[in-house]
């Protein structure tokens, strides 16, 4: 019985992970087309997309270090 809080609980923190990886990922693919596509991208714009990589890589390793596999419909 104490288990099943524990399974429980590792399963709705790891959909929430999920959850913040896969918005995380569209802020990355927003930021990068931002700056791919600007003529003269400012500094700022760049920063911001290397800041958007670094939290998904950091969350990707994350979910990987938990096994978490998202499965596709």
């Amino acid at each position: 019985m104490l288990f099943r809080k524990k399974d429980r609980l590792k399963k709705e923190y790891d959909q929430k992970l999920i959850d913040q990886l896969s918005r995380l990922k569209n802020s990355w693919d927003n930021q990068r087309y931002l700056a791919e596509n600007s003529v003269d991208p400012a500094e700022e714009i760049i920063c911001q997309a290397k800041l958007a990589e670094a939290k998904y890589f950091f969350l990707f390793k994350e979910a990987k270090a938990r096994n978490i596999t998202v499965k596709k419909w």
